[in-house]
């Protein structure tokens, strides 16, 4: 918060981390929040003390929300021109549909402004941020498709536990360079099983946020348990799968679960994962090569905006497990390195299986919208510096040109 304060004083200022796990406020931001030395960390979050016991302004997790209750809520017109950015920056990427991991009542009625005005070009899948805007938007069941096509809300997005990064994800062991810490559980197994069962129950998709293998473990111990209550093809989704206990990988390929994970994490956190968990306990870590052995259904997604929605960057590094300046050499763990047409068809074909949009998107077969982008290259022939810096030309959605480039 000193630092902030010296720069802004007597402004409130908060600052988000990149990975949205993480908050810096400066003590003016406190002060409005009333945040002080006697303020209790919240379950499911932290806030970093200095040795006299006052808040720093760092605020993890859970405990961001004591921050954020009192930031004033965008504008409606600010979120519509957020959209109208968004779209155009993913156009720009040749990406014609995503999905919204986190939908807000605000988000969807933004969404839903832009589709009545005939502004909604990109394909949403939405994902309810938690189960009272799940209830708030959809009610009883995952919504039609609406805007030919463009909008769909078809389950819910829960979080298990932290990011690694702040060290928050919640590990079995104690983190190596921070022994007396484990990470952060959002949810015992009675709640979490709770929050899954109450989608379920009315055919909504479940996609649970589990990055240390512990979250894991638990998360798949929750799924093996429903899968008796709820059959029918449901389509349990695990989102990052980043730190998995080797014992647990065999389990993701049980009850049709599907392993929705981002390459470019592993490029931009192999060092830093190390770090955090010492060389002996990477044997699963980002094991997307295990997961396609398994018969595990994997789809890739980059986590914007965590991650840029590059999809060419995240390609490469699926094929070499390497970052863009070719490190390490021969690939960070490379036996988990996959094929570059494994790598494409886990960014298109089964990310819409993971959706519940197979029907319509995903692949170039009749019956199927006329969705596709002309790249600068032929991105399976290139190798992994040519294929990091492919470009899109032209991007079409439903057989028209939405965005060429400049």
């Amino acid at each position: 918060a000193a630092d902030i304060d010296a720069i802004a004083p007597g402004r409130p200022v908060v600052l988000d981390r990149v990975d949205g796990h993480a908050l810096l406020a400066n003590s003016a931001a406190m002060a409005a929040a009333g945040i002080t030395a006697a303020t209790k960390d919240p379950p499911g979050g932290r806030i970093e003390r200095d040795a006299k016991g006052q808040p720093t302004g760092v605020f993890v997790d859970a405990a961001q929300q004591l921050v954020m209750s009192a930031v004033p809520a965008m504008l409606p017109r600010e979120r519509d021109a957020a959209l109208v950015k968004a779209q155009d920056i993913l156009l720009g990427y040749g990406i014609t549909a995503t999905a919204d991991m986190g939908t807000s009542p605000d988000d969807w009625l933004t969404m839903r402004r832009a589709g009545d005005a005939g502004r909604l070009k990109v394909r949403i899948i939405s994902y309810a941020g938690g189960i009272p805007a799940l209830l708030a938007v959809a009610g009883t069941g995952p919504t039609p498709w609406l805007y030919d096509g463009r909008l769909r809300m078809v389950g819910v997005k829960l979080y298990d536990d932290g990011a690694l990064g702040s060290r928050g994800a919640w590990l079995k062991a104690p983190y190596a360079d921070a022994p007396g810490q484990k990470g952060l559980r959002f949810l015992e197994d009675a709640k979490l099983r709770n929050l899954m069962s109450r989608a379920a129950m009315d055919g909504f998709q479940t996609a649970v946020h589990a990055i240390g293998d512990a979250a894991n473990e638990q998360v798949l111990g929750a799924i093996e348990e429903l899968s008796d209550t709820y059959k029918g093809d449901r389509r349990w989704r695990i989102e990052h799968a980043q730190i998995v206990d080797p014992a647990d990988l065999p389990r993701f390929a049980r009850n049709g679960i599907i392993a929705s994970m981002q390459p470019v994490h592993q490029t931009s956190d192999h060092a830093m994962a190390e770090a955090r968990l010492g060389p002996g306990r990477l044997g699963g870590a980002y094991a997307w090569k295990t997961m396609l052995d398994n018969k595990v259904p994997l789809a890739f997604g980059s986590d914007y905006p965590v991650e840029s929605p590059n999809p060419f960057p995240a390609l490469a590094a699926a094929v070499s497990r390497q970052d863009p300046s070719g490190q390490p050499p021969g690939g960070w763990q490379p036996q988990q390195a996959i094929s570059i047409a494994e790598a494409v068809r886990a960014f298109t074909t089964t990310a819409a299986y993971a959706g519940f949009a197979e029907d319509r998107i995903g692949s170039l077969t009749p019956g199927h919208f006329a969705d596709f982008v002309i790249l600068d290259r032929d991105i399976f022939t290139v190798g992994v510096a040519d294929l990091r810096s492919a470009k899109a030309v032209e991007t079409w959605i439903a057989g028209k040109r939405a965005w060429t480039a400049p």
